[in-house]
């Protein structure tokens, strides 16, 4: 099971720091990644890390603001967020890649599942 943390309610600019934690999985060995979701739209990829930690992958929109990293030792993910903006508002979740679709990227959204209970990022203006 996975479970995010650290969301709250900051203004624009400020950072923000998301911890994911599994229990009962030792996800060291699966890519892991962090979407996000708001209310009428769908779940979008905003990052992924390759097992090692070797490999990242940014959505456009939050290159260069967004830091993902893992811990394999504490069976952690992190999503460092800084120069928030109030498009950056919605519900995150982390997620293991369970699945690996022939001829498609590491990152490939609809390979990721064991959706646990998301955390909530308000940016006000």
């Amino acid at each position: 099971q996975l479970q995010a943390s650290g969301g709250g309610l900051v203004q624009a600019g400020d950072s923000l720091g998301l911890s994911c934690t599994a229990s009962g999985l030792n996800v060291s060995t699966y890519p892991m990644g962090w979407f996000r979701q708001v209310p009428g739209k769908e779940r979008e990829l905003v990052a992924a890390i390759i097992w090692n930690g070797r490999y990242t992958y940014y959505a456009d929109s939050v290159k260069g603001r967004f830091t993902i990293s893992r811990d394999n030792t504490k069976n952690t993910v992190h999503l460092q967020m800084n120069s928030l903006k109030p498009e950056d508002t919605a519900v995150y979740y982390c997620a293991i890649r369970t699945r690996h679709t022939y001829n498609s990227m590491w990152y490939n959204p609809p390979d990721f599942g064991s959706w646990g209970q998301g955390t909530q990022v308000t940016v006000s203006s």
